[in-house]
């Protein structure tokens, strides 16, 4: 800046009207005209150039701390774009200007749209990160079974590629593990509605008790809870369902046994079982696990416990006269096959403690029954012999005819129908040459069935070997009594030696 003191004159027209010098020049004139004096002249050139030299250091103070901020602005804008490289785990972006050249704010003005491509790209970055975080948050507390209420936190100093992928990966194995529980849960509820509808149970209470979330019909802006609590909630509930069917089918299937075995000692008709359900007491027999709505529910069980009772009690009543039918089966067996009566000592026994009534009338007809069972089993092992003995019984009849024809064979001959009574001699004739040989048959596998069974063939509570020996020993004595009284009529009395010759 030059000094502002006049030096000498110059011409007004010369100097532009807005110049220091110019002014200066009119200055001096009016100090002239007024006639002020040299010192007050100095005096005032003195504060004149003071002042303007304060003037020009403000506009260079303020130029300079432009040229600093704007120094700063390049750094900033450089350390931001460097950060967000880093924060987006790139090295390089394409946008930014190689080498920085030209002015200040020619460098500043380059970087800035790199800058605020870098800064939209890690907006639309973030964004991904919220979402990616806010979803595994939400399934996170799904599993866990608490409130969705945590603010996410995005790490903004790593929002690299890499790191996305991190967390999306975790969302898909979230997702999985969300997936595999709500499988889970359903198995669960299918089994619990099950349970509950074999059983006569509203399903919706249950599932209820355990989580309203549960619910079919539940909001579905509601969280689903699947944590390991409910999980492990679901499948004590399902053991205890479980036990509780079984408990239940147990019970029927003793109720149902006891059922069927009073209707068939009591001997109960098709119209009085029917309903009960034959195909129902059927499955529950048999223990089959395929049951049908409302087949275990605890008005079954009690219908079927009420008519249970009432049969039994009405089957106290009859045991003496279904003891006595069975009795008399075992009599009639016996009889029929000519056996001696067994277990009439325990017979009786079972009689009377029908009529104390002490012990289980179940295993008393059982036991009845066990004797039955053997009576039939001897009559069945006895057949093949009692069916020859009938026949050497008949055998016999026509021996005893025989004889009787013979001692009278004249009377037979002149009576009505004689050729009648000829035809059935020749046959009696026949049938009797063959009971020796019959009887022999008989008595060895009598003597068989003896050694089998350690013990004696009765009939008709004689030893049939020995009546078989006995009728032997008669038949002998009947054929030598025959020889005698033939050779009696064909050698006279004393008449020995001819006889011995013969």
């Amino acid at each position: 800046m030059g000094s502002l003191r006049m030096t000498g004159k110059a011409p007004c027209a010369a100097l532009p009207e807005s110049s220091c010098a110019y002014l200066l020049q009119e200055l001096k004139m009016i100090w002239d005209e007024v006639g002020q004096e040299e010192n007050e002249r100095e005096r005032i050139l003195e504060e004149l150039e003071q002042e303007c030299q304060e003037v020009y250091r403000r506009k260079v103070n303020s130029a300079n701390m432009s040229r600093i901020q704007l120094h700063q602005a390049l750094a900033e804008s450089e350390a931001e774009f460097t950060n967000l490289l880093l924060s987006l785990g790139e090295r390089s972006s394409p946008g930014r200007p190689e080498k920085m050249t030209g002015t200040l704010k020619e460098q500043l003005n380059s970087i800035t749209p790199a800058l605020q491509e870098m800064q939209m790209r890690k907006d639309a970055r973030l964004k991904q990160f919220i979402e990616v975080q806010t979803e595994i948050q939400r399934i996170a507390s799904e599993i866990a079974g608490r409130p969705e209420n945590e603010a996410i936190t995005v790490n903004q100093e790593d929002l690299s590629v890499k790191k996305l992928e991190e967390h999306q990966s975790e969302l898909q194995r979230i997702k999985r593990e969300k997936s595999d529980r709500l499988c889970k849960v359903e198995e669960y509820k299918v089994l619990i509605h099950n349970y509950a509808k074999i059983m006569g149970m509203d399903p919706s209470k249950i599932l209820s008790n355990v989580h309203t979330s549960l619910l079919d019909e539940a909001n579905d802006q509601q969280t689903k809870n699947i944590s390991d609590d409910i999980l492990n909630k679901l499948n004590t509930m399902v053991q205890q369902l479980k036990e509780e069917k079984n408990q239940r089918m147990d019970k029927l299937h003793s109720l149902g046994k006891s059922l069927t075995k009073l209707w068939n000692i009591l001997d109960t008709t098709l119209e009085e079982r029917r309903p009960y359900g034959e195909i129902k007491i059927y499955s529950m027999t048999s223990g089959s696990s395929m049951l049908g709505p409302g087949s275990l529910t605890l008005e079954t069980i009690k219908q079927i416990e009420s008519e249970v009772q009432r049969l039994d009690h009405l089957k106290e009543s009859k045991m003496k006269e279904l003891f006595m039918i069975k009795q008399t089966e075992i009599k009639e067996i016996c009889k029929k096959s000519h056996m001696d009566m067994p277990y009439q000592t325990e017979m009786h026994k079972i009689m009377d403690v029908i009529m104390s009534g002490d012990v289980d009338h179940d295993d008393l007809l059982k036991t009845m029954d066990e004797y039955i069972y053997k009576v039939k089993e001897e009559a069945t092992s006895r057949k093949e012999i009692m069916d020859k003995v009938e026949k050497w019984m008949a055998s016999c009849d026509e021996e005893r005819w025989l004889e009787e024809y013979s001692r009278d064979e004249r009377r037979y001959s002149i009576s009505r129908g004689a050729h009648k009574h000829l035809k059935r001699a020749e046959r009696a004739r026949i049938i009797v040459n063959k009971i020796p040989g019959l009887v022999e048959l008989l008595m060895a596998k009598t003597q068989i069935w003896e050694e089998e069974r350690e013990k004696v063939f009765y009939y008709d509570e004689l030893p049939l070997l020995a009546m078989l020996k006995d009728y032997m020993l008669t038949l002998k004595e009947k054929e030598e009594e025959k020889y005698r009284q033939w050779v009696s009529s064909y050698y006279p009395i004393g008449d020995t030696e001819n006889y011995q010759s013969d």
